[in-house]
């Protein structure tokens, strides 16, 4: 069985459960309410990067929530235990970004990665929490991104895969000037309980589509795409089986509060009778290495880790996915040893049917 890896590849850390958006696909539970997290608990994960990111490259990822919501004087605070070589990115949805921000973004050398849908008309879902639309503060965010020459990422949420839309998007994605682009289809996750299930052939030929639109001018790095072809080629090469690691990367989720949360940060902020709040232990009270040390004794972490197996010995698929995610199971299926989800139909199996697809319909001649 595989287990779970000593040291993560990176940490999740929420400076604020708050989000200054309502947007209708969010999973979320508290971001409504400005619960912000303790310099204290900063200082707490800190002690165990900082060591880790003297070993190599580390990443500390600050998501909400919208991070900027905890504010500039805030953030400074947060970030100031951790040292110099740790790599610090931030999830946003760029309504805050100013001027100001960006200079904080350049000081920090912060990697900033910015959700927003397409052109105005499919972002309908993001709205404030009077139900205006966030397109045009989106839009002010990504501007002051660009006069300052601040390079960013994408993050796209695709609720309804249609014909064309995919070849919309990238065109759209092109002007906007990102240096990355990942797609999300819409999850059923947490406090958003609509329907991910969609008909096969639709999502395989929106992921068809957007493979050729991305071959027509490659200039983003396309990322679900780029993770296909990767296994693609592996299989070919016969090395696939040295694309998973043998052991899955934690993810540690650090909650405002100091909760840390393994696998899957839209678990934190969630209970059930069965899993309890889902934590496996608090930064506060006990070092995150000796957290990660005992997490198989977290009872739905080792149900998980069945499900997984469960997939290996049953899905095609699972040298592509590796096992899926922890909190798609849940939501789905009210339990961790599940295994296919709508989130794999969508995510994983079209998406790599959806390439090879392509890559047959376009296959060159042999001469």
């Amino acid at each position: 069985m595989r287990g779970l890896a000593a040291v993560p590849a990176y940490v999740v850390m929420q400076p604020t459960t708050l989000c200054n958006l309502d947007c209708a696909y969010c999973y979320l539970p508290l971001r409504g309410t400005d619960r912000r997290m303790p310099v204290a608990v900063a200082a707490a994960v800190a002690e165990s990067v900082n060591r880790w990111a003297a070993d190599g490259r580390f990443s500390v990822v600050w998501h909400g929530g919208e991070p900027l919501a905890a504010g500039r004087r805030h953030l400074t605070a947060l970030f100031a235990p951790f040292a110099g070589s740790v790599e610090h990115h931030v999830q946003t949805n760029a309504t805050l970004i100013d001027d100001d921000w960006c200079e904080f973004f350049v000081e920090h050398q912060v990697r900033v990665s910015v959700s927003v849908d397409g052109p105005r008309a499919r972002n309908a879902d993001r709205t404030s929490r009077a139900g205006r639309p966030a397109y045009d503060r989106i839009q002010r965010g990504i501007a002051a991104l660009r006069r300052h020459d601040i390079p960013f990422s994408a993050l796209c949420v695709v609720s309804r895969p249609e014909p064309g839309l995919a070849t919309e998007l990238y065109e759209y994605f092109l002007d906007l000037g990102c240096s990355v682009l990942g797609i999300n289809i819409e999850e059923t996750e947490g406090v958003n309980t609509r329907s991910n299930a969609h008909p096969a052939g639709l999502v395989r030929g929106f992921w068809a589509e957007l493979v050729a639109a991305w071959r027509r001018d490659p200039r983003i790095h396309l990322r679900e795409v780029e993770w296909s072809l990767r296994y693609a080629g592996a299989v070919l090469d016969d090395t696939a089986d040295e694309l998973l690691p043998r052991r899955l990367d934690p993810i540690p989720t650090i909650a405002d509060d100091g909760s840390v949360v393994l696998l899957s940060p839209e678990l934190a902020g969630f209970s059930d009778p069965r899993y309890g709040d889902f934590s496996s232990g608090n930064v506060l009270s006990t070092p995150l290495p000796e957290i990660l040390a005992a997490c198989p004794d977290t009872p739905w972490v080792a149900e998980f880790l069945r499900g997984v197996e469960a997939c290996r010995s049953g899905c095609a698929y699972f040298g592509f996915c590796g096992g899926g995610h922890a909190a798609n199971r849940y939501f789905e299926h009210g339990r961790f040893d599940g295994t296919e989800t709508e989130h794999c139909r969508n995510s994983k199996i079209r998406l790599l049917e959806g390439v090879l697809d392509h890559a047959r319909d376009h296959q060159q001649p042999v001469a």
